[in-house]
């Protein structure tokens, strides 16, 4: 039998300029969206941006999809 899972983390943080970045790298939530909605997998964005791991891309796009208006909000206030 499988134990409860436990919560995972959202590996987002603020910079000091206010753009938001996944974990300790310097990729963007921005990015990883952007690409994620054109079509990319989370395998092709990792091969992209290696430094975000698969598992990190993974909980930045679940978080996305169950926070898509408020994230779709940030993203338009960024390409404006």
């Amino acid at each position: 039998m499988i134990a409860t899972p436990i919560a995972i983390d959202v590996p987002l943080r603020t910079d000091s300029d206010g753009v938001i970045r996944v974990g300790n790298t310097r990729v963007t939530l921005h990015t990883i969206i952007g690409f994620y909605n054109s079509g990319e997998t989370p395998e092709d964005l990792h091969d992209g941006f290696p430094t975000v791991s698969l598992a990190d891309i993974y909980a930045v796009i679940a978080y996305y999809l169950a926070n898509r208006a408020a994230v779709d909000d940030y993203l338009h206030q960024i390409d404006e």
